[in-house]
């Protein structure tokens, strides 16, 4: 009786860590490491600096964090969907619901309300907000459900993502956004989705049809070639941008560090294969890292001194 009284304390005492790490595991599932995704946000109050107050600061960090919260909540479902998946994939099988440490209907029943809690808050700041956060929830569903499987369609849903992001932020601040702002998020977008499909085919190598079945339809050859176009686009467009969007011509000497970025993210995604996490890339890599502070502390230094 004695051993069997205390097998039972040491079982008990060994389930309190694994309820106490759910909460860890719903915190992994919303994926935070992604979350630099959504610093894009900050894009409008970057290019509003002449004009930024507490009160911006505030609204732009709240956008920030709904757009975080719906994007964990469609990184739960596409893992929900994807999870027999990600089981035979070499980096994703450690995923909360993957590696089964999280169970699946926990994680959805979790992300419905933290999805509708953010719904809800988005429309109480701004109503046209609110749209553009629902929209992007609805095109990333359909992503995770179908039009991952569409090749082409694919990468253009992932960088419609990101343009919603720079117009949810700008209205946010209620901050007019030009088209050419727009279009070089998209182009950027595009490059940053081009790449991971190719760092993806690389990955799996054989067997990247068992994985991502729209890897079947790509090939590094025409990823190549879509970067090159989708790169040059994006340097002539960003080029304009900083000459016709009405804001002050100095913005023109924040181009070499578009171009280096670009070229070195290049070199990185074809030389050393890497550009499959964008997010990673961007934190591990010093000079990526570096070019991205100097681009923002530029552009916050010449709009300050040429635009107040």
């Amino acid at each position: 009786m004695g051993a069997t009284s205390n097998s039972v304390k040491v079982d008990v005492k060994a389930k309190s860590p694994a309820r106490q790490n759910i909460v860890i595991l719903l915190i992994r599932q919303l994926r935070p490491h992604q979350w630099t995704k959504n610093l894009l946000v900050f894009a409008a109050l970057l290019f509003s600096l002449h004009k930024v107050s507490p009160g911006l600061i505030v609204e732009s960090t709240v956008a920030f964090l709904l757009f975080c919260f719906v994007s964990g909540c469609v990184y739960i479902l596409n893992d929900f969907v994807d999870i027999k998946n990600d089981r035979n994939h070499p980096e994703k099988q450690f995923r909360p619901m993957a590696s089964g440490a999280l169970p699946p209907f926990l994680a959805l029943g979790f992300g419905a309300i933290l999805l509708a809690g953010s719904l809800v808050s988005a429309y109480y700041f701004d109503l046209l907000f609110g749209v553009v956060l629902t929209i992007y929830f609805l095109i990333n569903i359909a992503y995770s459900l179908k039009l991952k499987h569409v090749v082409i369609l694919d990468v253009m849903i992932i960088s419609a993502g990101f343009v919603l992001r720079a117009i949810g932020g700008s209205l946010m601040i209620q901050t007019p956004f030009t088209p050419w702002f727009l279009l070089c998020t998209m182009l950027l977008a595009l490059f940053l989705a081009i790449s991971k499909r190719r760092h993806e085919l690389h990955l799996l190598q054989t067997e990247k049809g068992t994985h991502r079945k729209v890897l079947d339809s790509y090939s590094s050859e025409l990823l190549n070639q879509l970067n090159t176009i989708v790169t040059s686009a994006t340097i002539i467009s960003y080029s304009l941008f900083t000459f016709t969007s009405g804001r002050t011509i100095q913005l023109m000497w924040t181009i070499p560090f578009v171009i280096f970025g670009i070229f070195r993210y290049l070199y990185l995604i074809t030389i050393t294969d890497k550009g499959g996490s964008p997010e990673k890339v961007l934190v591990q890599d010093k000079p990526i890292l570096i070019t991205v502070l100097l681009y923002v502390i530029t552009v916050a230094g010449i709009i300050y001194a040429f635009e107040t």
